[in-house]
């Protein structure tokens, strides 16, 4: 049973940081793009920021110079390393990972975590 554990969420002054973690396991095929979503109150849960297991990345445009993704492929984990915090920022953040099954013809599934909560005030 594939599991995504996320943690570092919390309270921060607009201008600070926050990194937050997902941690997978689970899976008896990798892990191929993870990734960070957001979902605020009355919103639809939009994308963050992505990266391959290769290490392409793929961010919103909200967060690009701010946010930065990245992965360790031993650990099966994904960060989010988020500084210039702004209260439009305050969202839940759901980690995402797709797994490529070993089997043929090698579908994709997506597994979300729980989401962590990431409050930014002014």
């Amino acid at each position: 049973q594939v599991q995504l554990v996320e943690s570092g969420g919390g309270w921060v002054q607009a201008g600070g940081s926050l990194r937050l973690s997902c941690a997978a396991s689970g899976s008896t095929s990798k892990f191929n793009t993870m990734g960070w979503y957001r979902q605020a109150p009355g919103e639809q849960r939009e994308l963050v920021a992505t990266i391959s297991d290769r290490g392409s990345t793929n961010y919103a445009d909200s967060v690009k110079g701010r946010f930065t993704i990245s992965r360790d492929n031993a650990k099966n984990t994904v960060y989010l390393q988020m500084n210039s915090l702004k209260p439009e920022d305050t969202a839940v953040y759901y980690c995402k990972a797709v797994v490529t099954a070993w089997f043929y013809p090698h579908p994709n599934y997506d597994y979300w975590g729980q989401g962590t909560q990431v409050t930014v005030s002014s």
